[in-house]
């Protein structure tokens, strides 16, 4: 078998280094600035319980490359599933078409070669093949619909899904950088539809982890079960909220998901580069209430948005975002670095080879407080207790619209009843500074966020918060 076929079978490994050291010198010597490979493979399996049936079986494996090239403050970036040398080599001379470069045999490069591979993949080399098989996914799965059925009532349907998702990847850059890498995400979820006459709940709950095979092993579905059908048992005959302006205690876990989407978005340099965050010159400036600390890391074992290095190479590392109210930093990339003067944060993520790397939150939350939660809601006469967060939708510059999928009105400081039909709605830059209690049970929550460099995954969180004022909308 020839050297080229041993690499395009063969996992990732320094014997890719000549065929890469030769891509970037070409690169450079045709006058990119910095030239960057990012080479992946993808094995995916995705399965879906109805009922008592197992509805679904998706598996999917992928490989290919993306080439980025820059000059100045632009970049051409092309992706190609072809990894042989003509393939790479030929969507390296795309790359450099878009920024009006050609190939040259007698131009200096500059390139002085590739560190050593820092390869954090080694210790994860079994990872794939300890992951649960078709046959234990898919008992797992119908022992979780079975609980449903033993937990709810009134339910119309039961639903539970599995994801395994595992990714190989190489970075090698014209600035030596050379490192290799091993992810495993996997996900569980549990959705019902509770219904009697009139009256309709529908609940769901994902659980996830990264790096650990055996996660669908060490699930409680009957404890993830009888949650959801609590939650929706709760829901079903509950009262429509009053719309209205009140203060909000949002419960922790999920509850992050609008700091995620309303505000960390805000502190991405993808966001600078666009002109669409108010937070632009406020680095040193408080744009939160003095109880908020904001952290996004890519450290925290087993979770989500956690990563060895990021999609450019870089190792994780912790990034205070917002310390007792006031902007500290912003997460970059490498291009937000070149275009904002904001450092990297390791933070270039991207969904895969398809994708140029972009500034992506990893997990992100804030930082737990000195309150209990029966502090926050004690300390409400009349407002709204959001437990569980579900969907919505954000614009450009961090005004938010979220339905909350469970929720209880707080009346002289104690939870009543339950009621449904609540959107919480807001803008971010009016939002934070009103975020006045933070209390101390942080817990993060697997998700997965869509941007610019399309979906990964990650983590949001935070304590329960209180929100002294923000808009509900209701009937």
């Amino acid at each position: 078998m020839s050297v080229s076929g041993d690499l395009l079978i063969g996992p990732f490994d320094q014997r890719w280094s000549p065929r890469l050291e030769a891509l970037l010198a070409c690169g450079r010597s045709a006058g990119a600035d910095l030239v960057e490979v990012f080479l992946e493979r993808t094995d995916h399996i995705g399965v879906l319980a109805e009922q008592d049936t197992i509805t679904s079986v998706t598996p999917a494996f992928g490989m290919g490359a993306g080439i980025r090239v820059f000059r100045g403050h632009r970049d051409g970036f092309v992706s190609t599933n072809d990894l042989s040398e003509a393939g790479l080599q030929l969507a390296l001379t795309q790359a450099l078409g878009m920024l009006g470069l050609e190939v040259s045999a007698n131009a200096l490069s500059g390139f002085e070669g590739l560190t050593s591979l820092r390869d954090f993949g080694l210790s994860k080399a079994a990872w794939l093949e300890r992951c649960p098989g078709i046959q234990e996914a898919t008992q797992r799965l119908l022992e979780g619909t079975a609980h449903l059925e033993k937990h709810g009532s009134h339910l119309q349907a039961r639903r539970a899904s599995y994801a395994r998702d595992w990714q190989e990847v190489m970075v090698a850059a014209s600035d030596g950088t050379f490192g290799r890498d091993v992810r495993l995400h996997q996900s569980v979820g549990l959705n019902v539809l509770a219904a009697d006459g009139e009256h309709r709940a529908g609940v769901g709950r994902r659980y996830g982890t990264s790096d650990s095979p055996d996660d669908l092993r060490q699930w409680n579905p009957d404890q993830s079960a009888a949650e959801v059908c609590s939650s929706a048992g709760s829901m079903l005959y509950a009262d429509y909220v009053e719309a209205g302006q009140m203060p909000a205690v949002l419960a922790n876990r999920f509850g992050g998901v609008i700091f995620h989407e309303a505000c960390g978005h805000l502190l991405e340099t993808t966001q600078v580069e666009r002109g669409t965050t108010p937070f632009a010159e406020q680095v040193g400036q408080p744009i939160a209430h003095e109880a908020v600390t904001a952290i996004d890391e890519g450290l925290t074992g087993g979770a989500f948005g956690s990563l060895s290095m990021d999609d450019e190479g870089m190792e994780a590392q912790r990034t205070v975002l917002i310390e007792n109210g006031v902007l500290k930093r912003f997460l970059s990339d490498r291009a937000g670095e070149l275009r904002t003067g904001h450092a990297r944060t390791g933070s270039g993520r991207r969904q895969s080879h398809t994708f140029a790397a972009a500034s992506r939150m990893r997990n992100t939350f804030i930082a737990a407080g000195p309150h209990t939660p029966e502090d926050l809601i004690s300390s409400v006469d009349r407002g709204l207790y959001c437990k569980s967060m579900g969907g919505g939708s954000v614009g450009p510059t961090g005004q938010f619209n979220f339905a909350v999928e469970e929720a209880y009105l707080i009346e002289n400081g104690q939870l009543t009843k339950p009621v449904k039909g609540a959107t919480l709605i807001g803008e971010a830059k009016e939002v934070m500074p009103r975020i006045s209690m933070c209390a101390n049970d942080l817990e993060l929550a697997a998700g997965f966020c869509g941007s610019v460099s399309g979906s990964i995954f990650v983590t949001v969180g935070q304590p329960h918060i209180k929100v002294d004022s923000i808009t509900v909308g209701g009937r």
